[in-house]
């Protein structure tokens, strides 16, 4: 699919000239060719897309998922995806940014439902049929939030927040009672979680030049003990989850500045330019400049 069709990084959305953390569309498509899908894109949101009337496919990286009238699909922060369809279509798309549902520190105990929609290449079900969403309350809760977009009444942000929530409710809860392994291997003690919280939104901070050490030290715990509680809930150590977060910048910087290869290795913390080559080219199989030239 990545080697068909051109992939492009998706800027946050601005409104007035402010990144916002919702962004609401209706998608209306009229004559689509078959089977020709839209540009493979990805961004830093998780996205919801909820069918009004399509018969369409979602590609999520290596995935392929059926779009039917009624179904709901979410994309985890990060994932690369597309859509193509069968015949003329309309859906809303939601994108939510993460730190929206769990960055406060008054929810950090909620951290552990969080995860798996952050975590890239999850197994678990992301994708709901009509008839498995059947009492309408999901759908009920996209077209509030759609609405609220749209006419943009007084607080109309925490309403979008507040039906949004809804929504991965619905999820996890379904998760939950179908027996569907997805939150368990998050479910760790809160302070667990704290640690992991703060020590993520350090890392978003300051990716470009930080150590396991110092964020240890940020999170007031010893090297070893840190770098054991990483590994256990993020499921990936530190220094492999800190890389494949530089070259997920590295791949923005590429797809939407104009900056030298030589600049991005600096920038996104990477010791030399010949050691950013490498250890992209190994994570992406092609080099800076050949995937640069890919997809622009």
């Amino acid at each position: 699919m990545e080697s068909e069709i051109k992939k492009v990084y998706e800027k946050k959305f601005r409104r007035d000239g402010v990144e916002v953390p919702i962004h609401c569309i209706l998608m209306e498509v009229k004559n689509p060719k078959k089977h020709d899908p839209q540009t493979l894109h990805y961004h830093e949101y998780i996205e919801i897309l909820y069918s009004l009337n399509s018969k369409a496919y979602v590609y999520i990286n290596d995935r392929v998922i059926d779009f039917n009238t009624g179904d709901l699909v979410i994309v985890n922060s990060g994932e690369a995806h597309a859509l193509s369809f069968e015949k003329d279509s309309s859906y809303i798309v939601i994108k939510v940014m993460p730190e929206l549902i769990y960055t406060s520190e008054q929810t950090v105990f909620e951290m552990k439902y969080i995860l798996p929609f952050i975590i890239q290449n999850t197994k678990n079900k992301r994708y709901f049929t009509s008839e498995e969403l059947q009492d309408g309350y999901v759908r009920h809760a996209v077209t509030n939030v759609y609405r609220e977009w749209e006419t943009k009444g007084y607080c109309y942000e925490m309403a979008m927040r507040a039906d949004i929530l809804k929504i991965f409710l619905w999820v996890l809860r379904y998760w939950r009672e179908h027996d569907l392994d997805a939150v368990d291997r998050f479910d760790y003690p809160d302070d667990l979680l704290k640690v992991i919280q703060s020590a993520l939104e350090y890392i978003e901070k300051n990716y470009a030049y930080i150590t396991e050490e110092e964020v240890a030290k940020h999170c007031n715990l010893s090297y070893s003990y840190f770098s054991r509680t990483f590994k256990k809930v993020m499921n990936q150590s530190f220094s492999e989850y800190i890389k494949d977060y530089r070259i997920t910048k590295a791949e923005q910087m590429l797809l939407s500045t104009d900056y030298s290869i030589s600049e991005i290795s600096a920038l996104t913390g990477f010791s030399t330019p010949s050691y950013f080559i490498q250890q992209f080219k190994s994570k992406k199989e092609v080099s800076p400049k050949q995937y640069r030239l890919k997809y622009l």
